[in-house]
């Protein structure tokens, strides 16, 4: 890892797409059936932005919202969870901020997400802030924010400018098939986003698109990973909770935290909050990881992503009463 000592303006800087969700009111309802629906602000960046903030973490973002009420909405939602939006930039071209819509059941949980002319992924190079890049310890990047042009240009900009300043760049791979021209391209530009990136976040579907041999082992995984500029590899696994390789030859496993289930959505993102919130108060990747795990745990039981994200007292009270399965 790097040395995050250095004393900077904002702890992180995530990057990439803020949208809207609509939540089915009606627990374990079909969808046909579902008569109400709850609003909250999410994208995988967002929720990410919005937990580390709630854990004490200084974070801003960068991102490409539709300039209408929708867009306005997201904005002030991250603003009033004391996220810095000075880098959001607002689209009146006629592009749309990112809608989802779901079910909200434990298990075969539908959801649809409407990416049609994304908001976010008309960011351009010209929308990137170096002095604001440069102002963060680290720069927290979504791979969907890498699928095509003109936000991957953005993004590879902001890692350019993050790798000039000695930051800790993140890479939650994120992979959504829908939003990238095909695999060969997916697994070109992850490639090289990765060489980037001192720390990886995925799981072995994802890593696999990267371009890691379908069925390989964890460490197969990882070793095919730790290339270039990369660190540290983590590898989620559900149920089965995840997995943790360094290039230095260390390894170790973080079982998941048992609770009721509400919706399986969230957890990745908690995940990465958790760990990137710990990563700025200097804790070990072992407790970073813990608390990512217990993160994880609570969003899964509650009734959204990032409202449902817990501050500094609520995890440390949950991780005080609940201990993490073993893995074996």
């Amino acid at each position: 890892m790097l040395d995050l000592s250095l004393k900077r303006t904002l702890d992180a800087v995530c990057m990439g797409r803020a949208g809207l969700d609509l939540y089915a009111n009606e627990l374990n309802t079909d969808f046909s059936d579902v008569k109400q629906f709850n609003k909250h602000v999410g994208g995988s960046p967002a929720n990410i932005a919005v937990g580390m903030s709630k854990l004490g973490a200084r974070v801003g973002f960068i991102g490409k919202i539709s300039d209408d009420v929708v867009g306005h909405y997201v904005k002030d939602y991250l603003a009033s969870e004391k996220v810095d939006v000075s880098g959001i930039s607002l689209d009146a071209t006629g592009t749309r901020t990112s809608l989802a819509l779901t079910e909200m059941r434990a298990d075969n949980c539908a959801v649809v997400i409407y990416r049609n002319n994304a908001a976010d992924l008309a960011l351009v190079k010209e929308d990137v802030d170096a002095d604001y890049v440069a102002s963060a310890r680290m720069l927290i990047v979504s791979g969907t924010a890498l699928s095509a042009s003109p936000s991957r240009d953005a993004v590879f900009a902001a890692i350019d400018v993050a790798t000039a300043n000695n930051n800790l760049v993140v890479l939650d791979l994120d992979y959504r098939a829908y939003t990238w021209g095909s695999l060969d391209e997916a697994a070109n530009v992850y490639q090289r986003a990765a060489k980037a990136a001192h720390l990886l976040i995925g799981n072995q579907e994802e890593y696999e698109v990267m371009g890691v041999p379908a069925g390989a082992d964890l460490q197969t995984t990882a070793k095919a990973c730790l290339q270039g500029e990369t660190k540290t590899v983590l590898i989620k696994a559900g149920e089965l909770g995840s997995h943790v390789f360094r290039d230095n030859g260390e390894h170790f496993t973080q079982g998941r935290f048992d609770v009721d289930v509400v919706k399986p959505f969230g957890a990745g993102d908690a995940y990465a909050a958790g760990i990137c919130a710990g990563l700025a108060h200097d804790l070990s990747i072992e407790q970073c990881v813990e608390r990512g795990a217990a993160a994880a745990a609570i969003v899964v039981a509650g009734y959204s992503c990032s409202s449902a994200s817990p501050d500094k007292e609520t995890l440390e009270k949950f991780m005080a009463q609940n201990t993490a399965l073993k893995i074996t």
